[in-house]
């Protein structure tokens, strides 16, 4: 382990026992943040005034299908410009972006009253992928110009907010074709991660540009040892998901999906060849399925995805850039159906959206039939449930003072 490093896992580690001593969550029957199980729920959403130096308020509330909340005189402010979320364990976790630097993580969770407090905090890396993993955190700080080329993988327990490991990748060796690796996204997949990639130059003028716009990578690792068993390739499409945006998913059959936008640039100019598409890894293998792919950009008239979210049942939520062809417009919403390779338009959405949480921000519902995204207007924002079934967008609670940027839920 580097010097860093054990610097980083001393600071987590005198951090939590100093908030941890303090905090509701020493209590008996509150180890792990949640109390004893009373079957209740609480939402957080997160929304930013967009003011400098001030990044989001975190809000609570019982019901997101009706009603009102504002950040005026309410919520939990967070510091820092950029934060970004992820819940895990029934924890839920603010990671301040450091441009570059080392930023702070904060742990929150509900006290027996479903009061959102804070658990712990702790400095790490800032990094550029974030994923639950079995109980764990998996946190990717990955290089994207200069003479770095090693990324840095650190494992985070969920339930206690240390960090417990860590790996390492020569993201030019594993590209190997003159360019470097730099993730999209890691999921679980079975008992291994699999972390998409795009090829970018990392040449200091065009970082995120590419001379293989035309390639789709995953790469396997084994957990919790993050050793790279493989490399799996296609060429069908491009790469999987985006900057800070997931791109593959496991379906409850433990197929995994993955969604191209097929946006790979050089010199900020789209030079994609391939269609915008899903493609498939079976179940207990790791290859692309050569009999699956799913080609959304023929199915939507000839739009991109931009982002994605996986329902249940074989349906997506799919953020798609408004521009016919290109990485650009205002987004549309649709419904995909992985299983039946149909494409439908959302229904009774805002026409013109600004900004929505379908990247890596969302719900599902209880019974597993919708997402709950916050979409962001230029009348207002508000919280959605969209039907995976019927393509049907229903309005609920209206968030007022700040943009929604992210929606998730605690028991308590």
């Amino acid at each position: 382990m580097k010097k860093s490093s054990k610097l980083i896992l001393f600071s987590a580690l005198v951090a939590f026992t100093t908030f941890s001593c303090s905090s509701d969550s020493d209590k008996p029957g509150n180890e792990t943040g949640g109390g004893v199980d009373t079957g209740k729920t609480k939402y957080i959403i997160t929304a930013t005034t967009g003011a400098a130096g001030i990044a989001d308020y975190l809000l609570t509330a019982d019901d997101i299908s009706k009603g009102s909340i504002t950040t005026t005189g309410n919520g939990i402010e967070q510091d820092g410009s950029y934060r970004y979320y992820i819940t895990a364990q029934n924890n839920f976790f603010s990671l301040l972006y450091g441009q570059g630097n080392p930023g702070a993580v904060t742990t929150y969770n509900l006290n027996a009253e479903g009061k959102l407090i804070k658990k712990s905090n702790f400095q790490a890396e800032t990094v550029h992928v974030f994923a639950a993993v079995n109980k764990d955190i998996l946190t990717i700080k990955v290089p994207r110009s200069g003479a770095a080329s090693i990324a840095q993988m650190y494992k985070i327990d969920a339930e206690k907010s240390l960090i417990t490991g860590e790996a390492q990748q020569d993201t030019k060796k594993l590209a190997g074709n003159g360019e470097r690796a730099f993730f999209t996204w890691a999921t679980q997949v079975g008992e291994k991660v699999y972390m998409p990639y795009m090829s970018i130059k990392g040449d200091g003028v065009d970082n995120f540009g590419t001379k293989n716009p035309d390639s789709t990578w995953v790469a396997v690792y084994t957990y919790p040892e993050l050793k790279l068993e493989k490399v799996i390739k296609d060429n069908r499409t491009s790469y999987l998901g985006g900057y800070y945006t997931n791109g593959l998913y496991q379906d409850e059959n433990g197929d995994a999906y993955g969604f191209s936008g097929a946006v790979a640039t050089s010199n900020s100019v789209v030079t994609s060849t391939k269609p915008s598409a899903v493609v498939k890894i079976k179940k207990g293998t790791t290859e692309f399925d050569k009999t699956y792919f799913f080609n959304v950009q023929e199915k939507s008239g000839g739009y991109k995805i931009a982002s994605s979210t996986y329902i249940s049942k074989g349906k997506v939520l799919l953020q798609m850039f408004g521009t016919v062809g290109t990485n650009k417009g205002a987004a549309k919403l649709a419904i995909a159906d992985l299983y039946n390779q149909t494409f439908t338009w959302v229904t009774n959405a805002p026409q013109v959206i600004t900004f929505t949480t379908v990247e890596r921000y969302n719900l599902v519902s209880e019974d597993g039939s919708s997402a709950i995204v916050g979409i962001n207007t230029p009348e207002g924002n508000w919280i959605y449930t969209i039907n995976g079934t019927t393509a049907v967008a229903t309005k609920g609670i209206k968030v007022e003072g700040g943009q929604i940027t992210a929606i998730a839920k605690l028991k308590y």
